[in-house]
């Protein structure tokens, strides 16, 4: 089977999970026999060789070709001011329009050309989103494929183009909602877009249990096409990092991802605060970016706890497994978590974990320690049983590492296989 696949980022250069997540994936299903071609709105040239991996921003678009004249009707398309392009630079000159009928341009020519993605997260997001969908319906009519993947919501207007294009199935893959980001202080137009996607599909994937309930009760999503695949996690050599010196004498308590309301960065600064009012021999790390930080950086400097705190900023890579290498302890006590790679992460490197019960991954996780994200009393209790019994960290070590061990990415991949050929 011959997939197009679609994603806004992949390693190394990614932001959180959902690359992480989009690599164990691709390389599940390869390892099963089926035939992946991967875009990305940039490529950076440093991306795994192995895979197919199509960049977006080397794509010819001419808009007079005959196989878009349906999908063109139908866009909310970017229109282009075909004086300056393409000296002109994007943020100044590209606008969006939102139009429903075919306008004829007296110089379509202006088309017939390759938009340079930026590949980020920044001002000009949404004009991106909607230029990807125009990549997405070139390659829908030039490459062969059996069945469309899009993953996230930033890449489902590809996945709808895509197979109004080609016809073939769309499979969406919903990895976060726009509740679990905002709460219910929600982005409308994320939100519709989401909504979108997921009603324009013929199969909708999500992470976890609690993903999938939130698809159907929130977004009123047909229950009879959403299934849950949970994440899985790369299995590594970190026999590099094992055994680190740490420099420090004390415990190392670990927040690893983004600073913001999902993650509940500030959880984990007042239960690090109850620990240190007890014991000072422990020391905190956040290692993250987010538009939290600088407030969790205000309240660690009140609660007067900074000599016993540290911030890293965004860790990647390498950095990532550093860091565990000098933890003994990993919280993630996220508000809202669809599923929650890190914990793996963790746990395969001999870390124990404390997660929140409002987490995807609480639903396949046996030996981690759960407490609700508001209860920073069991929190604190958890991080002091886990940096004070060695034989209670040894037994989620030891058993913890076995159980990550057995969540491959191939046995989620013959899953998602199986919610495919329901629809081929």
């Amino acid at each position: 089977m011959k997939i197009l696949m679609f994603g806004w980022e992949f390693p190394p250069h990614i932001t959180g999970g959902l690359g992480t997540a989009c690599y164990g994936l691709t390389k599940g299903l390869m390892n099963n026999h089926q035939e992946v071609i991967f875009v990305v709105p940039k490529v950076y040239g440093d991306e795994t060789d192995k895979i197919r991996i199509v960049n977006a921003s080397e794509v010819s678009l001419d808009m007079r070709n005959k196989v878009f004249s349906e999908y063109w009707k139908q866009l909310k398309y970017i229109e282009v001011n075909s004086i300056l392009i393409p000296y002109a630079d994007d943020d100044e000159f590209y606008r969006i329009t939102r139009k429903n009928e075919h306008h004829s341009l007296e110089n379509e020519s202006v088309f017939s050309t390759k938009y340079k993605f930026s590949g980020k997260y920044g001002k000009n997001l949404m004009e991106e989103v909607k230029r990807y969908a125009l990549v997405a319906a070139q390659l829908a009519a030039t490459e062969e494929h059996d069945i469309i993947h899009a993953h996230d919501w930033l890449t489902y207007e590809a996945g709808i183009a895509a197979k109004r294009v080609s016809g073939k199935p769309l499979v969406v893959h919903m990895h976060a909602t726009e509740y679990d980001r905002s709460g219910e202080n929600i982005n409308p137009v994320v939100f519709d877009m989401e909504k979108k996607g997921m009603m324009a599909a013929d199969r909708v994937i999500t992470v976890s249990n609690l993903t999938r309930n939130i698809v159907i009760n929130r977004y009123g999503i047909n229950p009879e096409k959403v299934f849950t695949v949970h994440n899985a996690v790369e299995p590594a050599d970190k026999s590099d990092y094992y055994g680190m010196q740490k420099y420090v004498k004390e415990k190392v308590v670990t927040f690893l991802g983004r600073i913001t309301f999902q993650k509940g960065p500030e959880y984990f600064v007042e239960a690090a605060y109850k620990i240190l009012q007890r014991d000072d021999n422990v020391r905190f790390v956040m290692a993250g970016s987010g538009d939290m930080l600088n407030r969790m950086i205000k309240r660690v400097a009140e609660l007067k706890i900074a000599t016993k705190f540290h911030f890293t900023g965004f860790l990647k890579g390498t950095e990532v497994d550093h860091m565990f290498a000098l933890s003994d302890v990993y919280v993630m006590p996220s508000v809202s978590e669809p599923f929650g790679i890190s914990p793996l992460e963790a746990m395969r490197s001999n870390v124990p974990v404390i997660i929140s019960k409002q987490s995807g991954v609480a639903e396949v996780l046996h030996h981690a320690l759960k407490v609700d994200f508001w209860d920073i009393d069991a929190l604190a209790d958890s991080i002091w049983g886990l940096t004070h019994y060695p034989g209670l960290s040894k037994m989620f070590i030891s058993y913890g590492k076995e159980e990550v061990d057995n969540m491959k990415w191939d046995n989620a991949a013959m899953k998602v296989i199986e919610v495919y050929n329901s629809v081929i």
